[in-house]
């Protein structure tokens, strides 16, 4: 991954630390792929897709996590919570980070971006 596209994780998860959400895991890597954030608020355990594009470009962020994208989440987001005993609620976020000229313009927070099927 680029420095960009690290530095848009580490702004996604600061944000989310400034609305009281609490870091559990960052780049949770199993066999099915990765997860970039698991967040944790109230009762309701977070994973969470960071997703940045240009602030021109033709589609927003999340259209780019694809179904494909979303089953390989939720299988390592089963996997999480298997191995970890977790009792929380899950639920599947996505953070879509603008940037333009190299630099983050603009965070938004999707919840419940996309569920189990």
């Amino acid at each position: 991954m680029n420095s960009l596209g690290k530095l848009a994780e580490i702004k996604a998860c600061e944000y989310l630390k400034k609305k009281k959400y609490k870091l559990l895991d960052f780049n949770y890597v199993s066999v099915f792929g990765e997860i970039d954030l698991i967040m944790q608020k109230g009762q309701t355990i977070c994973f969470i897709e960071v997703k940045m594009r240009n602030q021109n470009s033709i589609a927003a962020p999340a259209e780019f996590v694809d179904y494909r994208k979303q089953q390989k989440i939720i299988s390592t987001a089963q996997i999480y919570i298997s191995n970890n005993n977790i009792k929380l609620q899950p639920r599947f976020d996505i953070i879509e980070v603008y940037s333009e000229n190299n630099k983050i313009k603009c965070i938004k927070h999707l919840e419940n971006a996309f569920e189990l099927y």
